[in-house]
């Protein structure tokens, strides 16, 4: 994202905290990742409007918990925020088959898709893996597709954010 001139922001699940190496991440995107919420008296922390949002890699609980509208964790209060603001936003999964069979992913997919929001689930987008064989397939994970459709999202919406430094 960085290469094509975007400024990157990362903000993770408290589930996603442990797989992250977060002072690498400050260093390269020259921002800290985000994970929770300011404590009582301490400043709101600022950052510029999101042109885009990406969520990668999504898990089928961020998925159902995201179009149910629960915010219980820093990262979904903002994704949700970000919903009803109208900022482009695109979904990535990294789930497996049977969750993917499961009636409320499919159903939370339908419900984030019918509020403009692009879920790559699917043919054309991310293909839900055999159980178990996640570590074999992360490194194919699509950071290109969420990157694409995040540009043509912002073309549409924001045609001065491609000239713009983002």
């Amino acid at each position: 994202a960085q290469a094509a001139g975007w400024r990157a922001y990362l903000t993770a699940t408290p589930a996603g905290l442990p797989f992250l190496d977060c002072p690498a991440l400050d260093q390269q995107t020259g921002y800290p990742v985000r994970h929770a919420h300011p404590a009582p008296g301490e400043p709101r922390r600022s950052r510029p409007h999101a042109d885009a949002v990406i969520v990668a890699p999504a898990t089928a609980n961020t998925i159902c918990k995201l179009a149910a509208g629960i915010a219980d964790t820093y990262a979904l209060d903002i994704l949700s925020e970000c919903i009803g603001a109208g900022v482009p936003m695109i979904v990535l999964p990294f789930i497996n088959t049977a969750l993917a069979a499961r009636r409320p992913l499919r159903l939370a997919v339908e419900d984030l898709r019918v509020e403009g929001i692009q879920v790559f689930l699917g043919a054309g987008g991310f293909e839900p893996h055999p159980p178990g064989s996640g570590d074999e397939q992360i490194t194919a994970f699509g950071w290109g597709l969420a990157l694409d459709a995040a540009e043509q999202a912002c073309a549409i919406t924001n045609p001065i954010a491609q000239t713009s430094t983002r």
